[in-house]
């Protein structure tokens, strides 16, 4: 397996070699600004090639393009962006590159069956997709054409989800495996998909779903496809490792899969059970966890068909990862193997297994969603504003200056030629005086207000004096977070990345374009949400997270746009409908057949507007509008507004109830610029 090496990292010391430190005459960022930049540093710093692969290269003009087929073909986002705008579709905009779906769909059944080629494999690989990953009609369209020639299905876990899946999956040779709780109406419901000619499987997960199973297919009149979902003593690994092992929410003990298999050699059903199925959780960083399962398993499997049932699938459930740092590694957003050694690993497992025990080997079947639809799709964001520290023009102050401001103006110049580390601590320590004498009514709001601002100075002075990769005292290495800018964006946290807000779950975010510039300014990124929690300030780094992002300074009237990569699992169902910011707009993309002829636009749809998501929550666009009228009109009455006024303020009601929740950026032309220049 081809690892990349961890990098060395610094000894962090808390001490600091005393010598005299002076200001320097331009700052850090202003030279570092002048620095050449190429893509390839570009690419280094935000991990395209770790992360992305083949699929993301910067191009000599600046701007990320995804390569959806890893090969030379390639589609700027840039492009993308404009062309939506171009339609009416501004960011927040996803951009669904639906080949690069395509590629993920065909790469994991090409991985089976090479892994199965080389391993001299009597089965085959039948897997499904589950639906709950993604369920958007447009992801799961493209998931059933590009696997038809597969026979690969899907996999339902929900009534709802069933009723997508038994109208999507036309080929007869594909399995429907349906798990989650189920009531009589759910499993009808796949035993009439068994009526329809097709291969629904009915996973058991609960004891009590039996007895309904059994009295429903001999009242219909059909022999269902019956699964087992084992409950393995082997746990998962990572963010998801809790729902995993003998306290896992679902799953059947030995003891239980015993009482079944005698309720079925009751009712003579035993030719009824065909699959065994089991999960080991989502995003599993370490192959060597999923390699115990598969054996926990296969031994299970071999057990059943010794007790006389044919079986014939062995479903290893989801948990194949994504590498959302680019580490390799088993760092909890990182995989330590790729998906062709998955295979590799499920497929020889279960042989050793099935050949140790005498059992003829199964066809095998996965139910991996994340790594299918992550990598798909790209949130794409503008920032609108920033929110700094206080600034370097110092504040007018009345009278002389009190202690805690000269004493910190002295250490801004560092008079006693202090060390880093002590220049902080006694400026820490000034600035807590300052706040307790203000407090106490002994300090006036502007004295106070120039102590801030020349500790935030003295933070800065010191940062940039800081060496860089070099020993860093540890009360020292906040300081980027500390000082980093916030930079305003166009967008929600809740409804667009909501795992990152509920699970801590790191996603590559790099901005589009401006690439050939240097980016000199760490910030954290903030939404429009009016909640302190809608924000994301961890971010990828190395088997680790870093608290600030290197991004480029705003330009007064030239959008600045960000994306977040690998978004396509599971953000687009469970966004969050925080201050009623609906669904962004979408932009399907596709390359053309003919490889000179770049990329086309195939679909877009509109993001939700302010009346579809007002209409979610019981709201009537119609009768906010009559009461806004009468509002106005009794105001018009009163002579408190003109009706010209009036007429004007319904318009602007009506529009904006009619059109989209997000912000609409505004853009100074250059003639108004220079004017204010004047």
């Amino acid at each position: 397996m081809d690892f990349t090496p961890p990098r060395p990292r610094p000894d962090r010391r808390d001490t600091f070699t005393r010598t005299p430190v002076s200001k320097p005459k331009t700052s850090a960022k202003a030279a570092a600004a002048s620095e050449p930049w190429t893509a390839k540093e570009a690419q280094d710093h935000y991990g395209f090639k770790r992360w992305g692969g083949d699929h993301f290269s910067v191009d000599d003009t600046g701007a990320l393009c995804v390569h959806p087929m890893a090969d030379g073909r390639k589609i700027r986002i840039l492009d993308v962006v404009k062309e939506a705008e171009s339609m009416g579709l501004k960011p927040p905009l996803t951009i669904r590159v639906q080949d690069l779906l395509r590629q993920r769909v065909i790469r994991i059944n090409e991985a089976f069956r090479s892994a199965i080629r080389q391993e001299g494999y009597q089965g085959v690989y039948r897997g499904v997709f589950p639906v709950k990953v993604n369920q958007l009609r447009e992801v799961v369209e493209e998931i059933v054409d590009a696997g038809d020639k597969y026979d690969f299905g899907l996999e339902a876990g929900s009534k709802p989800e069933l009723l997508i899946a038994l109208a999507m999956l036309e080929n007869s040779n594909s399995l429907l495996v349906c798990n989650g709780y189920k009531d009589e109406e759910y499993i009808r419901l796949a035993l009439i998909g068994r009526r329809l000619g097709k291969q629904t499987v009915i996973v058991v997960e609960q004891v009590s779903e039996l007895d309904p199973i059994i009295r429903i297919a001999k009242e219909i009149g059909v022999e269902p496809f019956i699964g087992l979902r084992v409950k393995l003593s082997t746990s998962g690994e990572g963010k998801w490792a809790e729902s995993t092992g003998e306290n896992a929410k679902f799953g059947l003990t030995p003891c239980e899969i015993m009482q079944i298999a005698a309720k079925l050699r009751r009712a003579r059903m035993t030719e009824s059970l065909r699959l065994l199925h089991f999960h080991i959780g989502s995003q599993v960083p370490n192959i060597a966890t999923i390699k115990k399962a598969v054996s926990e398993a296969a031994r299970y499997y071999c057990e059943l068909v010794r007790m006389g049932f044919p079986m014939g699938i062995l479903d290893v459930g989801g948990g194949l990862g994504i590498d959302y740092d680019g580490s390799r590694s088993n760092y909890e957003s990182s995989m330590n193997y790729s998906m062709e050694v998955y295979a590799r690993d499920v497929v020889f497992n279960i042989k050793a297994v099935c050949e140790e025990t005498g059992v003829e080997v199964p066809d095998i079947t996965s139910e991996s969603g994340r790594a299918l639809v992550a990598p798909h799709s790209i949130l794409i964001f503008e920032a609108i504003d920033r929110i700094v520290r206080d600034g370097d023009e110092p504040i007018p102050v009345k009278g002389r200056r009190s202690k805690p401001v000269k004493e910190l103006d002295d250490i801004l110049r560092n008079k006693h030629g202090l060390d880093p580390l002590e220049r902080f601590h006694d400026a820490k320590q000034k600035k807590e005086e300052a706040h307790q004498l203000f407090t106490l009514g002994h300090l006036a709001l502007d004295q106070r207000a120039e102590a801030d601002r020349l500790y935030w100075e003295i933070c800065r002075d010191i940062r940039n004096t800081l060496p860089a990769g070099g020993d860093i005292p540890d009360d020292l290495t906040d300081l980027d977070a500390l000082l980093a800018e916030q930079y305003v964006c166009n967008f929600s946290v809740f409804q667009s990345l909501m795992d990152h807000w509920a699970l801590d779950q790191l996603f590559p975010i790099a901005p589009i374009h401006r690439l050939d510039e240097k980016p000199t300014v760490p910030a954290t990124l903030v939404d429009i949400t009016c909640d302190s929690d809608g924000k994301v300030c961890d971010f990828i780094d190395f088997e680790d997270k870093r608290a600030t992002i290197n991004l480029h300074p705003l330009k007064a009237g030239q959008p600045y746009y960000i994306g977040a990569f690998m978004v396509g699992a599971y953000q687009d169902i469970m966004g969050d409908l925080h201050n009623l910011f609906g669904r962004v707009n979408e932009a399907h993309v596709f390359l053309e057949d003919d490889e000179e002829a770049g990329w086309y636009m195939e679909e877009t749809i509109a993001g939700q507007t302010v009346e579809r998501v007002l209409d979610m929550i019981q709201y009537d666009a119609d009768d906010l509008c009559r009461a806004m009228k009468k509002a106005v009109d009794r105001a018009t009455k009163a002579d408190e507004v003109k009706p010209r006024e009036g007429v004007a303020m319904l318009d602007l009601y009506e529009k904006l109830i009619r059109g989209r929740t997000y912000l609409v950026p505004a853009r100074k032309s250059s003639k108004m610029r220079a004017k204010k220049a004047r």
